[in-house]
């Protein structure tokens, strides 16, 4: 992911008001991480201290721009052990939720939104660049790796654009 600086995140946003922005806290330390810390990332998401259910991810859009989402956690939890739909990792006990977004424009001002099962911590990025188990002899991991790092770059882009087309 490109680095971005407080005021590309905060631009970057497309379903939250000028008041949510302003009111937004972002990562902490975030002035410090290096290139590496961002090569490392496929989209940027954090949950906001200040507000219990609400959460942010800035997602790299398939034109390059980044999309910045505002997210909503659902008050209930899945009912049985949920599959990210990023990620979908498996392996690790990471606790997925189910996080809804305003669709833009006229359709979000409508109540319009998108759901999404997706890393309670955002830790996506983590989870497909850990090297799968084999599945059987002779299986690559390493482009089993490379395809779970593309698919979710995918799939983050993917949620951005359904945002913002309505489809």
């Amino acid at each position: 992911m490109q680095p971005l600086t407080e005021s590309l995140i905060r631009a970057s946003f497309i379903n939250a008001s000028r008041r949510e922005v302003k009111e937004l806290t972002l990562p902490s330390g975030l002035e410090d991480w290096t290139e590496e810390s961002w090569a490392q990332l496929d989209f940027l998401g954090w949950r906001d201290p200040k507000f219990g259910r609400r959460a942010y991810v800035v997602l790299p859009q398939l034109d390059g721009d980044p999309a910045g989402v505002l997210l909503t956690q659902a008050e209930a939890s899945p009912r049985s052990r949920a599959m990210c739909n990023w990620c979908q990792d498996v392996r690790l006990p990471n606790e997925v939720v189910f996080w809804s977004a305003k669709r833009v424009g006229d359709a979000g001002r409508r109540g319009d939104t998108v759901g999404v099962l997706v890393c309670r911590e955002f830790q996506c990025s983590r989870n497909v660049r850990n090297v799968p188990p084999p599945a059987y002899e002779g299986f690559d991991t390493a482009a089993a790796r490379e395809r779970s790092i593309d698919n979710l770059r995918l799939k983050a882009a993917g949620f951005a654009d359904m945002l913002l087309t309505g489809r």
